[in-house]
């Protein structure tokens, strides 16, 4: 066509520029992958393997890989594996030494032709597995109802070296949960077009909506369609860095190395989705029964003198202490395993562990892994001998943090680790530990790539204002693809170099890994090891706190959710981040109580002793830079403080119980209201209160100068358990308004609970002895219902909870109300432990029923005891919370009992008019 003017000319110009340029915009980085042959196996459950070759390949974030190799198997019948990876080269995946699971077969040597489509299947398997072989796709659906789990049809798939995307389809009925770690101001529901970044960094927590100390790639999905709810897990397994983009109606993961390794977990319930994710990466690690006592540490104790007035001002306070720690204050100049000779000298601290060890106290330390650059230091001299650190050219990779140049233990290396397990053997006998605390481990450096010692300076200077800045002499290292990849994931929330105030990913580890693919499992591998130190010294139960964690690391380790600010934003996130690695697998954890820096004020450290005392991880930890903030240091927070742990040590025996159902389930102690009431829809969002177990309810303050809390309760009956004559009784989704006064928070257990208590204590050892009373929680006015409970106990010095004759004892109760007719009853299993321990209940406090009591007949082993001891006390018509007229409901206790907890029981008593 002929162009009539000059306007027309250059219109027609404007219009090509435009187009060119929205085509170089969508240019596309992939065209796919088509299956080109098919093979199936009924050997182990039934397999299937396809191959798979690019339709076209693209020079965008590198060339395509041409081949690749589909790997489909039903593992059982709750559990579905898709893995993809390279057909003709082997690729980086988290190590099988490391996470220990079935590797996929080796390919064979003649693949069968692509036939027509045949399903793969295990009997009795949830999931159904489908695909498209032209462009490839696949799907995964729900065999119960055809609901589609996860479908990759009309997305692109690419599979590049240093680039991978696949995507997702998700209905609207879908909430999702989990891809931490991630402070997610929006709470505990993954919200649209947040980001979702996930590459071990050591960012700090108060940091919003980026990538932080641990890497998770995986995800629970809650829907409610029509009434009818199910939820299913997705596991990525995979260590590279990856951005996560959900949409709410897709989900598109940008992986920038490693392998597709997708497990599916078919639920149907929260529960059974950790269950079965826990059965996969290891189930939580058992934790001595002192670990879920109060915790004090602070990063500035410059002496020893200093902690012991710590220990005595919590004794002079009548405020609960089973721990103290030290952050790096104990060191000689921050050097791992070694002591202050000046203000931590070995005899003197030797004393004052064998006074608080014979009280039941116990003391846990920090090690970082960098190791001092120093010629002197034993430690140092040990590990250049057996060649244990990462490398960079040959040479061990240089880093400085808290004692100045460092260098980085390789925990992939076997000799690493032998030299690590070493050190703390070696430590433990120069000061008996109970716990180690393992921080930094990101990893974290203060330098960024290739570095040398200064010649002309002092480095460190130890008279620096800012020690945390680097004084190395530093390049970048950016002259690799692995430095400077193609595709740039959102590390740190700005895109950084992945080197960044870390190991420059150019560094290798043992056999030639990369760091670039190992990095974040840096503090997972760093875990592994030393739990098989401190396993090995004494044959105690380990107890060790991570900042890093990946995929499997609660089989190992506890967690804190690293460094937080004294606000009142920061008390509130702490409840999501929380929630959130009870999904992941690390039921231990807890955040930075009245916040880490800087100084919190007097009513927000009330506040959040009373929220951390139901953390299931409770520590106070502060910052040198922050004034003192020991729960003593405030009449009024020592006041919350007695009150909220006093509570907490009563419930003692129901916590320790709820961790040896992690241990077994991988159930988490504190977890969201839905895990209970699945159906209870108006809870996928509720991050503000969270159930101990299955129905201990915490409804904190989180708001300044509040006395009131606005709280939601799922349909039933709810009794204060400060106030046990208080109760909500809720019969919808609406928000009730509780008080609250500055002292005071709100914990309520639910209908249909048999509670086990104890009469607490300041040190868990003394509250673990006292005798046990159970509060058993009909809803209330009722005549007929029943309640359960269970309670477990053991020597939690063992390393493994278990069922063992003379170790163990675990108890069943099953208490109901038929008419006027209550009966509680007891399944004992293994009753030698408590027997010998002396185990009684004292007390049942019976909530709901309604009547004067009589007519006791009490049973243990089948023999009839004489009741005349024991006595009912009625304290009264129960006062509804909300509205504030007495109920028919009634607190009966019954007292003066002397049941052996090891023995089973059964009792029963009439309950007659008024």
């Amino acid at each position: 066509m002929m162009l009539s003017s000059p306007f027309l000319w250059y219109l027609a110009l404007l219009i090509s520029l435009y187009l060119s340029g929205t085509l170089a915009l969508q240019q596309r980085v992939g065209y796919g992958y088509r299956l080109t042959a098919l093979e199936e196996s009924t050997l182990d459950g039934g397999w299937l393997v396809g191959h798979l070759k690019v339709k076209q390949s693209t020079s965008t974030y590198g060339l395509d890989i041409p081949n690749l190799r589909l790997f489909v198997k039903h593992e059982n019948q709750k559990r579905l594996r898709v893995h993809i990876t390279d057909a003709d080269n082997p690729r980086w995946e988290v190590p099988y030494n490391l996470l220990p699971r079935a590797p996929p077969p080796p390919p064979t040597k003649s693949p069968k032709t692509l036939s027509p489509f045949s399903l793969s299947s295990y009997p009795g398997s949830e999931f159904i597995f489908t695909f498209n072989p032209d462009p490839f796709s696949f799907a995964v659906t729900r065999k119960s109802n055809g609901e589609s789990l996860f479908n990759t049809s009309n997305f692109d798939f690419v599979f590049k070296d240093q680039y991978i995307k696949i995507s997702s389809q998700l209905p609207e009925t879908a909430s999702l949960y989990g891809f931490g770690e991630n402070t997610q101001p929006g709470g505990i529901r993954l919200r649209p077009n947040d980001p979702y970044t996930l590459y071990t960094t050591d960012t700090s927590a108060f940091n919003l909506n980026t990538d932080l100390y641990g890497s998770h790639p995986v995800y629970m999905d809650l829907r409610n369609s029509g009434g009818k709810v199910s939820t299913h897990g997705v596991l990525l397994l995979n260590s590279n860095g990856m951005d996560v983009f959900y949409t709410g109606m897709s989900l598109t993961y940008k992986i920038i190395g490693g392998v597709l390794d997708f497990y599916f977990f078919s639920g149907p319930g929260p529960l059974d989705v950790v269950d079965q994710y826990t059965a996969l990466i290891g189930r939580p690690a058992p934790m001595p029964y002192w670990a879920l006592g109060f915790h004090q540490c602070r990063w500035g104790y410059k002496s020893l003198s200093v902690v012991q007035g710590v220990v005595e001002g919590y004794k002079k306070a009548n405020i609960p202490l089973d721990v103290i720690w030290n952050d790096d204050d104990h060191m000689d100049a921050s050097k791992d395993f070694t002591l202050d000779p000046i203000n931590y000298p070995r005899p003197k601290l030797l004393k004052f562990l064998n006074q608080i060890h014979s009280r039941g106290m116990k003391y846990v330390v920090l090690i970082d892994p960098g190791i001092a650059v120093n010629p002197s230091y034993g430690v140092y001299q040990r590990g250049i001998a057996k060649d244990v650190f990462v490398k960079l050219d040959g040479q061990p990779y240089l880093a400085q943090v808290w004692p100045g140049p460092v260098y980085f233990p390789d925990f992939l290396n076997p000799n690493g680790v032998s030299w690590w397990v070493d050190e703390i053997s070696r430590f433990h006998q120069f000061v008996p530990v109970d716990g180690l605390w393992i921080d930094m481990n990101e990893v974290s450096n203060f330098c960024t790539g290739k570095c040398v010692i200064p010649t002309t300076r002092q480095c460190p200077d130890r008279k620096a204002i800012k020690p945390s800045v680097c004084c190395l002499d530093c390049k970048n290292v950016t002259s690799t693809r692995w430095d400077d990849p193609p595709y740039k994931i959102n590390a740190a929330g700005k895109k950084a170099l992945l080197g960044f105030k870390t190991i420059a990913t150019s560094a290798t580890h043992y056999g030639g890994v990369l760091e670039y693919n190992a990095h974040s499992l840096y503090g997972f591998s760093e875990a592994i090891a030393t739990h098989k130190a401190l396993l090995g010294l004494n044959g105690k139960r380990p107890f060790i706190l991570s900042r890093s964690t990946f995929v499997g690391s609660g089989s190992y380790a506890a967690h804190w959710t690293g460094d937080n600010k004294g606000t009142w934003e920061d008390l509130r996130y702490s409840i999501s981040t929380i929630l959130n690695f009870g999904l992941f697998g690390m039921p231990m954890v807890g955040s930075d109580i009245c916040g880490f820096y800087p100084a919190p004020t007097e009513e927000l450290c009330n506040r959040w002793i009373q929220l951390g005392a139901f953390y299931p991880f409770s520590r106070d930890h502060s910052n040198f830079a922050s004034p003192r903030q020991e729960l003593y240091q405030w009449n009024s927070v020592a006041k919350s403080a007695r009150s909220a742990l006093g509570l907490r040590y009563k419930l003692l025996p129901y916590l320790y119980t709820l961790l040896y159902e992690a241990h077994l389930t991988g159930a988490p102690l504190a977890r969201p209201v839905f895990f209970s009431f699945p159906e209870f829809t108006p809870s996928y969002g509720l991050s503000t209160q969270f159930l101990l177990g299955p129905g201990v309810m915490v409804s904190p303050v989180l708001d300044r100068g509040a006395t009131t809390v606005k709280a939601m309760f799922p349909p039933g009956t709810w009794y204060n358990l400060f106030h046990m004559t208080k109760v909500v009784v809720s019969k919808d989704a609406s928000f009730l308004t509780l008080d609250a006064p500055l002292n005071e928070i709100n914990v309520h257990v639910y209908q249909g609970t048999v509670l086990p208590m104890q009469r607490g204590g300041l040190i868990s050892k003394e509250a673990r002895q006292t005798p046990f009373t159970l509060v058993i929680a009909f809803p209330y006015g009722t005549s007929g219902a029943e309640a359960k409970g269970k309670v477990y106990i053991d020597d939690d010095e063992r390393p493994k909870m278990a069922l063992v004759e003379g170790e163990a004892t675990y108890v069943e109760f099953v208490a109901n109300v038929k008419g006027k007719t209550v009966t509680v009853t007891s399944n004992v299993q293994m009753g030698s432990f408590s027997l010998s321990k002396g185990l009684m209940i004292e007390k049942m406090s019976v909530l709901g029923v309604q009547g004067k009591s009589k007519d006791l007949v009490i049973t243990v082993d089948g023999i009839v005891l004489d009741s005349t001891s024991i006595y009912f006390s009625h304290l009264g018509e129960v006062q509804e919370e909300i509205k504030g007229g007495s109920m028919k409901g009634m607190l009966v206790e019954v007292g003066g009992l002397q049941l052996p907890l090891g023995k089973s029981f059964s009792m029963s008593w009439r309950m007659d008019g008024m």
